[in-house]
């Protein structure tokens, strides 16, 4: 402990120094932490927006040569695809202006059978639709508008009653519908004259079937030529999240710099110290110190400048990644999950780390001086 107290001695008489060194940590373990915490963030809010659409399998008409899908198709998709406990789900899908509320705009309009809404969509208020005289609404259409549960909409030269609002869902690879307004598959075939299906979505009971499910229907479908376009939105969604992985490290490697330049800056105060002590270190070897102990002294002093800068930056990183979480994504909630604050102990390791190392080398130079040589020193 003698040692110890010498090089927390030693850190306070060079305190100019010990606080650019301690700034420099700061700066690396909070630019470390937040950025890692910030890509965490970023990583599990798409996975929660886009999760519930992972076990979907969304089938288009083959792009450039058919317009949409018939509905002896739709047999033959449900033949290949509707076996083991899987559902398919047939829509049509157009764009209408709609007025509400004294406003007017442009929506999203699904068109299917009232039967199919339970397994596509969540309810948040109000009932299911049952009957072409109403309309179901997507989160956001019904906060823009202002509507609720019995409320009056224009759409399609018609007025439709407002029977229920869907949960939000966010971002989806098979449909929108925060944006959007859901009718009957008979209204929307009447009104804007649509024979055939827009789009088909098979949700899958067992989601280590999807690639086998793909297949049959790809194989049924596309026998002679190319007619439909199948794709798995889990694949898409393990795309993104890889890819959102691979920032995240990306943001944290950014923050890992700023602490390796703040490593050489301690590099710099351990080789001024030693130098400006040769002739002490020469008395302290001298009255009997061994080099094990005049270099666990120098490492001490990396130790207690990493360690301080650490905790101090361990402060600003958790401010300062809750601030970024807030500001991008609109909710720092993810800020408190324990795969996030993971980051905050991982930063203060390194920052520890990367001082003791950097106090590596000065500590074996200041260990392995001759003491007479020390002695003489001017």
């Amino acid at each position: 402990m003698l040692f110890f107290e010498f090089a927390k001695r030693n850190v306070r008489l060079n305190w100019l120094r010990s606080i650019l060194a301690v700034i420099g940590i700061v700066i690396g373990v909070a630019a470390i932490a937040a950025m890692g915490m910030l890509g965490n963030s970023l990583v599990m809010a798409v996975s929660d927006q886009l999760s519930d659409v992972g076990d979907s399998i969304v089938i288009y008409p083959y792009g450039g040569t058919y317009d949409n899908i018939s509905k002896r198709q739709v047999k033959d998709i449900t033949n290949a695809a509707g076996g083991g406990g899987n559902k398919v789900i047939p829509l049509y899908s157009d764009y209408d202006e709609i007025k509400a509320g004294g406003k007017d705009g442009l929506a999203t309009v699904y068109g299917l059978d009232t039967g199919d809404m339970p397994a596509l969509l969540g309810l948040s208020d109000g009932q299911w639709l049952k009957s072409s005289s109403g309309c179901m609404v997507g989160s956001k259409i019904a906060e823009d508008y202002s509507l609720k549960p019995g409320s009056r909409i224009k759409l399609g030269g018609h007025n439709l009653r407002v029977v229920g609002i869907l949960e939000e869902r966010g971002m989806g690879f098979d449909i929108s519908p925060d944006n959007a307004i859901f009718v009957t598959d008979k209204y929307i075939t009447s009104t804007y004259d649509k024979d055939n299906y827009d789009q088909v979505i098979v949700k899958v009971a067992d989601i280590n079937t999807i690639d086998a499910t793909i297949d049959a229907i790809e194989k049924k479908m596309n026998r002679r030529h190319d007619v439909i376009t199948a794709f798995d939105t889990k694949a898409i969604l393990d795309t993104l999240l890889t890819t959102f992985d691979q920032i995240s490290m990306f943001t944290t490697a950014i923050g890992g710099i700023s602490l390796i330049v703040a490593g050489v800056s301690i590099f710099n105060v351990q080789m001024m110290s030693v130098t400006e002590r040769i002739k002490e270190i020469g008395i302290m070897r001298s009255i009997g110190a061994q080099k094990a102990e005049v270099m666990r002294m120098f490492l001490y002093e990396a130790l207690v400048l990493g360690f301080l800068g650490s905790l101090i930056g361990a402060i600003f990183s958790f401010i300062g990644g809750y601030l970024a979480v807030y500001l991008v994504l609109q909710d720092a909630s993810y800020v408190l999950e324990p795969s996030t604050l993971i980051y905050i102990p991982f930063g203060m390791a390194f920052g520890i780390v990367t001082s003791l190392l950097s106090g590596l080398y000065p500590a074996w130079k200041a260990s392995n001086l001759n003491p007479i040589e020390a002695l003489r020193h001017e």
